[in-house]
C-alpha cells in the first residue's frame, strides 16, 4: 500500500492510531505517556508506549514525515526485521537516557516517536553519509554527516541548558542506539567507512566524557 515497505506502513499506522486514540482520550493519554514518577514505581511499560503518543497533528506529521523519508534507507539496506530493532532499540534508548538525567523529576514527561525516528535518521546517515540532505530554508543541500555530528552536538547544549520544550535526551539516546545498532549489524563499515564512523561517533564520546566530569 502507498509503495511503503509493510513494516514501515504498520509502524507508521501503529503512530497515526494510537496518536488519535489519544488526542480524544485524555486518560488513556495521561496512562501511557512517559513520567518519572509513575515509571520508578513501576509501571516501565510508559517507556515504550510513550513513543506512539504525539502532543497534536503537527508533532505526529513532523516525525512520520521524517520516518518516511529516512526509513526505506535502512530498509533498503538492512531489511525490515533489522529496521525494526533499531526502530524500538532508538525507542527505549531514548526513554532509559531520558529517565537517567530526570529521574529526580518526578512529573518530568514526554511523548512522542522522535527518539526512534533519531534512531532511525542516524542509521540512514552512518549508512549514507555522503548523503546531501536538503532543508526548506537552506538553498545549498548539507552533507549528511555533518548534520548528523552537528544535530547531536545541539542536543548536548540542549540537555545542558534545557532548551527549549524539548526531549533532548531521547533524540541522543535515539540516535546513539541507531549508531550502535548499525554498527553491530554492519561491523563492515568500520573497514569500509573508519573516517565517518570515527566522526559520527564524536557526540557520543563528548556526552560521555560530560558525563563523567558531571558537566551534564
Amino acid at each position: 500500500m502507498f509503495g511503503l515497505p509493510t513494516v514501515l506502513l504498520v509502524v507508521i499506522l501503529a503512530n497515526v492510531l494510537f496518536s488519535m486514540a489519544g488526542f480524544k482520550d485524555q486518560q488513556l493519554f495521561q496512562k501511557y505517556m512517559f513520567q518519572i514518577a509513575p515509571i520508578k514505581n513501576g509501571d516501565k511499560a510508559r517507556m515504550f508506549t510513550s513513543g506512539f503518543l504525539h502532543a497534536d497533528w503537527m508533532h505526529l506529521i513532523f516525525n512520520m514525515y521524517t520516518l518516511y523519508i529516512f526509513a526505506p534507507i535502512v530498509i533498503s539496506y538492512l531489511g525490515e526485521v533489522n529496521f525494526l530493532l533499531i526502530y524500538v532499540g532508538s525507542l527505549l534508548l531514548g526513554s532509559v537516557l531520558s529517565f537517567v538525567f530526570h529521574k529526580n523529576e518526578p512529573y518530568y514527561s514526554a511523548i512522542g516517536a522522535s527518539g526512534a525516528v533519531s534512531g532511525i535518521l542516524y542509521a540512514s546517515i552512518l549508512l549514507f553519509p555522503e548523503q546531501d540532505l536538503y532543508f526548506f530554508f537552506i538553498r545549498k543541500p548539507i552533507p549528511a554527516y555533518i548534520f548528523g555530528v552537528g544535530y547531536l552536538l545541539y542536543s548536548i547544549y540542549g540537555m545542558k541548558n534545557r532548551q527549549g520544550n524539548i526531549g533532548h535526551d531521547a533524540h541522543f539516546g535515539g540516535a546513539a542506539a541507531g549508531y550502535l545498532i548499525t554498527l553491530a549489524l554492519q561491523p563492515s563499515l568500520i573497514q569500509s567507512s573508519p573516517i565517518f564512523v570515527g566522526l559520527l561517533a564524536i557526540p557520543l564520546v563528548v556526552l560521555f566524557v560530560l558525563f563523567k566530569l558531571g558537566k551534564i
